[in-house]
């Protein structure tokens, strides 16, 4: 849409954190595009980030941006468990995300440890609950026999299938498949009441590297991801929940107002190197 050439490094979140903290002042990166605020956290405690103009910031609501303005959310994904309406109600799913270790779910979720969403989320558990309550609920599933996939969407199609009954998962995907098969999915999304930490609300996000030979562009990709257009896309195309307001969300998703998120700084989710050793640990790695 600019006119701007640019030079894309896909990648894994965690990877391409990794690698660009490990370049440090010699990295080629002119941006990063997290699909998880604690990786720009990660990034930005090394102090390789550039404060991000007030006039962006100012766009998004504070708790989806870093405090001292180096990284800044444009789309929101929310944490859900994802349920088979054939065998299940939204009445027999647990109050808490806590609470999936009764041996009553053994054989019946489907998760993604390998997932960085997931990853992500057991950061939030991490911060929020405590080491201990991490551990004893990861080797809590664990003993239920969960069922692996490689992502999201797998999770949603096995949920579909009736392979299993539950899966951790991020809201959009559900809404993805219903579109890729004109709606006829026997699945809907479960949002945890009073800030419990599986009803996590995520960010992915930008920064600019202070080492930028681009500013100019980099500012300009900025622009561009939170302007209307690009906001509504995420809206409409993707089903995430953009950040910037009033740019209207698809009328089928909850509103990020009545999602009962739990208090967590976004920014301070930054330690997957110690996520990743406890899913070691646990051996869910």
């Amino acid at each position: 849409e600019s006119g701007i050439n640019v030079e894309v490094r896909y990648g894994d979140t965690a990877e391409l954190a990794a690698t660009i903290l490990e370049e440090g002042q010699n990295s080629p990166a002119d941006v990063f595009f997290s699909q998880d605020a604690g990786a720009l956290g990660a990034v930005a405690d090394e102090g390789i980030l550039s404060p991000l103009p007030n006039d962006a910031l100012n766009r998004v609501e504070e708790r989806f941006r870093d405090p001292n303005g180096e990284w800044v959310g444009v789309s929101g994904r929310a944490r859900v468990v994802v349920y088979n309406t054939e065998a299940l109600s939204e009445g027999e799913l647990p109050n808490s995300i806590l609470d999936f270790t009764d041996p009553e779910w053994n054989g019946k979720i489907g998760w993604a440890p390998t997932n960085g969403s997931f990853q992500a989320f057991v950061t939030a558990l991490r911060t929020i609950e405590g080491e201990d309550v991490a551990r004893e609920w990861l080797e809590g599933i664990q003993a239920n026999d969960p069922r692996r996939y490689e992502n999201n969407l797998a999770i949603l199609e096995g949920v579909a299938s009736g392979e299993i009954d539950t899966g951790f998962v991020n809201h959009y995907y559900l809404f993805q498949l219903q579109e890729e098969r004109g709606g006829n999915v026997p699945a809907a999304n479960y949002y945890f009441q009073n800030g419990d930490p599986g009803s996590l609300v995520n960010a992915a996000g930008l920064g600019i590297l202070n080492t930028s030979d681009n500013s100019a562009e980099a500012e300009a990709f900025l622009e561009f991801m939170l302007s209307e257009e690009a906001q509504q896309y995420f809206a409409d195309e993707t089903y995430e929940y953009p950040l910037v307001e009033g740019v209207p969300i698809n009328e089928e998703l909850v509103p990020l107002s009545d999602i009962q998120t739990p208090n967590v700084d976004l920014g301070n989710l930054a330690d997957l190197q110690g996520t990743l050793d406890l899913l070691r640990e646990t051996g869910v790695l």
